[in-house]
Formats: C-alpha cells, structure tokens, sequence
C-alpha cells in the first residue's frame, strides 16, 4: 500500500447526477475517494463493474452508475439513489460494511426496489451476506454468464446461487472503460484523463490497468482468491496489444500500464510470445507493472531478463513476504529463502547492467508481511535484512490480515484470533489485526530501534 498522503485542502464534490434509468451500479469504496483522495489508488477502477455493465450494455440493458467514492456524505448518497427499481453491487471483504449501508439507504427511499450483489465476498464470506436482509440476490463466483438474466429475470433465481464463467477471458468483451465512475471534483478531473486513470509513482501518466490473466494457481495460506473463483484461460496477447493500441489512440496518450494480474509471470509460452509482439505491434512500448513470484523467476531465469529487458517491465511486483523460510512454510508460500536472494540477485544484475548504457533500472515492489502467527523475533530480523539487502526497491510493508477464505484467515477467524470484523475488514497496512501479536515490538522494529542488531547479522546471514 502507498501512505496516505493528507491533502492540503477539501475538494468541491461534483453533485450533479441525472437518473436515466430504473437500474444503478453502486460502485463501492470510501466516501469521497473520487472527490478528494488520499492517494492514487483509491481511485483506481472496479474491472468486474466495468465488465458486468459492458455485458449488460452490450444486451440491450441500460445502467446508470453512482459511486459511494463520488459523495462525500451518505445524504448525498440517499438522495441520488431515490427512485431506482433495481441497485447492483459488486461486494468485497473491505467494502462489505459500505455495501450494507448503501443497501439499508436504498430500501429507505425505495421501499419496493432490489437490490442485487455478488462479488468475492459472497463466496468467501456467504453467511455475513445472507444475515444482511436487504441483500435480495447473492450471486457466488463469476457474474458474467448470469448477470442479464438476473436483472431483467431476478424471479428466476433463488436468494442464493452460484454462477458459471467463462472457460476463458477471450470470451469476454472489452471493457467499455466509459461505463466507469468518473471523478467527482473538477480539481481532480484535471489531473488525469479520464477514463485512464491516475499514475502511483510505477509510472508515466496516463495509466492503463489491464488483466491477462485471472487467479493464480499456488495455494499460500493468506490469499483467498483461490476460493473465489476457479482459474481459467488467459486472454490472447494479440487481445491485450490491441486493446492497449485503441485505448491510445482513443483516450491517450498512453503513458504506462498497470497488469492487474495476481501472476503475471506464469505460462512461459505466452509470455514468450508477449515478448515477441509487444515490442513489435504496441504503439508504443509502454513501461509497466506486474506481478511474479520468486521461485518462477529461478525457474525461469532467461524469461525475466527479457521481459525486463525488451518489454520495459520496469516495475516487479514479487511477494517475498518474508526472509525466513521457517515462515514461508507457515505461510505455504513454495518458495525458498534461496529463491528470494536468487530473484534479488539476478534483478540487481540486470538493473546493473542497464544503467551503464544509460537505461532505466527495474525496481522491485517489494511486498513484505510481518506480524505472521508464529512468526520470532528473528524471523522478522531475517525480513529486514532482505529487505535492507534490495539496492532496487520500493518496499510495501503490511501487517498480516487473516480475510475471510484464505485457510489461514479462516482458522484464526474460527479461533477468535482475528481483531478483524465485518465491520472493518479493511486494507490498511498498520493496524492491529491479530490477537496475540506483539505489535509494539513491530512497530519499533519499523522505527529502527532493532537496526544495530539487523545490521550487525547482515553480513553473517547472507
């Protein structure tokens, strides 16, 4: 997560919004988050919303949009949402409190209206959503086969019921990314192009964040995705260039790309081609970021190098998670301590090597985890010098957060364990979320009152 970073003045919510249709998708996040932000990431875009109501457009079925980040007051919210019939909601786990209470406001000023929701949270989490009445349909899983028949045929589906994917993202349509929210303060339109959205610091503006792949397909104890939703085929890198082509030439120009992958770095054969096309038949070579893991990257070698080399993957994103393997096994993470050096290493040859002729090095976005149940003193210590051994680096640094459908998550939920609740299944990287977890000792850790003692082994342990 980027730090919060507090805006030097209170942004003018835009509040003019036209009702021009029976049916709203209430896009869902933080009051205000598209008026006065905290940072870049809160406005990025739901691609689920952006599907579903491309599929929805695209069979005749017509939808406006509201957005809980586009008010700065549930008011201005009940006010918008007064005369729908039907409210779409895609939930998930840290936007769950706000979906209730979208829900509740809805049925106050149209009594008689419906109100639809599926999204991970349904899957992961099916006995918080069912205790919500105003939920009238929960869909678990993927929505794109079921979505129009459920809103111009709700009867036919029971309160609950699980839906089927598509075997393949090639058979989904290209998000119609002017179906997304767009920003709702004039200062705020006029720092990025909408519907392109805002740069993070990974890269130039305007940025595209993408998805060629859906899932992925190792098993580490802290992820719930798995639960979510089963693994399928990958859009064809043809799809993705020429998707990235049209949004340039139609909204651009393009400045870098966000891959919203969970892993990027997966089927070296479509990675081989992307590395031989993308260079070749992109408009341009755009810089990007994206996600691998450690262990694929010494398994593959070769591959990474060219990726970084020739198709500007300037900005890796890799969960190293931690320096101890004693926790990478809690965590069932498969990979090794030798895998992360070895990542470490051969990134700082390449970054090396491309500076010397002058070129941009790669960084790590580094995603870091402390606060692990089982996790020692020393098993923190051996993280920090990891993480201090990186010369290349923007480190992400979290508290471990037990969600709901990850085994781990589940185990310590069950166990009365989890300081996280359906009221507050949030996102931010500091707060305290395990019982029995000294906290203290973590945040002095982060302060630097360990720092001789990480400094004195680094030498020893590497």
């Amino acid at each position: 997560m980027l730090p919060k970073l507090k805006s030097l003045f209170k942004a003018r919510a835009i509040t003019d919004h036209t009702r021009s249709s029976d049916i709203v998708w209430l896009d869902l996040g933080d009051l205000g988050d598209l008026v006065n932000p905290n940072g870049p990431l809160e406005q990025w875009q739901d691609h689920g919303l952006g599907l579903l109501r491309t599929i929805l457009r695209d069979n005749g079925v017509h939808t406006d949009v509201l957005s809980t980040r586009a008010v700065t007051s549930w008011e201005q919210l009940r006010r918008q949402l007064a005369g729908y019939k039907t409210m779409i909601m895609n939930v998930r786990s840290y936007t769950f409190p706000t979906a209730c209470r979208a829900a509740s406001l809805f049925k106050e000023v149209n009594p008689q209206g419906l109100v639809l929701t599926g999204g991970m949270h349904a899957t992961v989490a099916l006995a918080e959503m069912v205790q919500i009445s105003e939920f009238d349909k929960i869909c678990q899983g993927p929505g794109e086969n079921a979505i129009v028949d459920l809103v111009t045929k709700p009867d036919s589906f029971t309160r609950v019921f699980r839906a089927t994917g598509s075997r393949s993202m090639a058979q989904w349509p290209m998000i119609d990314r002017t179906l997304w929210p767009k920003p709702a303060s004039r200062r705020l339109a006029k720092r990025f192009k909408w519907p392109l959205e805002p740069e993070c610091g990974w890269g130039p503006p305007g940025v595209v964040t993408i998805m060629t792949s859906r899932v992925c397909p190792w098993q580490c104890v802290f992820c719930n995705e798995n639960s979510y939703i089963p693994n399928m085929g990958r859009r064809p890198v043809d799809m993705i260039i020429d998707e990235l082509n049209y949004l340039d030439r139609k909204y651009g120009p393009v400045g870098s790309i966000v891959i919203h992958d969970s892993m990027f770095f997966q089927n070296p054969s479509w990675l081989e081609e992307w590395i031989e096309k993308y260079p070749r038949k992109a408009n341009k070579v755009w810089p990007y970021w994206a996600a691998g893991r450690a262990d694929t990257v010494r398994q593959w070698p070769h591959l990474f190098e060219a990726l970084i080399k020739e198709t500007k993957w300037d900005t890796v994103s890799i969960g190293f998670e931690s320096g101890s393997d004693r926790v990478l096994r809690i965590l069932n993470k498969e990979c090794t301590e030798e895998d992360n050096y070895f990542a470490i290493d051969l990134l700082h040859r390449i970054a090396d090597e491309m500076e010397e002729v002058g070129r941009k090095p790669p960084v790590f976005w580094s995603n870091i985890m402390l606060g692990i149940p089982g996790e020692t003193h020393e098993d923190a210590f051996k993280t920090m010098r990891m993480l201090r051994y990186m010369r290349y680096v923007i480190p992400s640094i979290a508290f471990y957060a037990p969600y709901p459908g990850s085994a781990l998550g589940n185990q310590l939920i069950a166990e009365g364990k989890s300081r996280m609740t359906k009221e507050n299944y949030h996102r931010y990287p500091d707060d305290e979320k395990i019982v029995g977890v000294d906290y203290q000792f973590y945040r002095d850790l982060l302060s630097g009152i360990y720092d001789e003692e990480i400094n004195r082994d680094m030498a020893q342990s590497l």
